[in-house]
């Protein structure tokens, strides 16, 4: 199956949801994913500098792992292309515009925005109005 290209395809369906859970994301010095795979993260990217998790508040709190922000996810319901143009930019422009700072993924079907928390209202209302 293959994803939209066409932005105004992919804004007309963008279809935001947001999920109950709240996350942060961490870093691990000389860490490897199978080391932390107990933390059922669900993102992960290992950078020169460390692994980088995204893993669940409570998971991190129970693990006492420290963290500076809580995030809650907002997934674009449409599935957009990897190779689509101007989504992500469309996506952070408009929640830059009220000052709401946009840590975007993507994945195969759909791309994720992870929102501070005490903002993510305001950031789903936002991206409603945007389709």
């Amino acid at each position: 199956m293959t994803g939209i290209k066409q932005l105004d395809r992919l804004l007309a369906q963008i279809s935001p949801e947001m999920g109950a859970d709240e996350y942060i994301f961490a870093t691990f010095t000389g860490a490897k994913y199978a080391d932390l795979s107990h933390l059922s993260p669900i993102a992960s990217f290992q950078e020169k500098e460390g692994l980088t998790l995204v893993i669940e508040r409570t998971v991190a709190e129970n693990a006492q792992i420290p963290f500076d922000s809580r995030f809650k996810k907002i997934s674009l319901q449409v599935h957009s292309s990897l190779d689509a143009v101007g989504l992500t930019a469309a996506v952070s422009g408009v929640l830059a515009q009220k000052g709401i700072s946009a840590n975007i993924m993507a994945a195969y079907f759909h791309d994720h925005i992870f929102v501070p928390s005490d903002q993510a209202e305001e950031a789903l209302a936002a991206l409603k109005d945007l389709s």
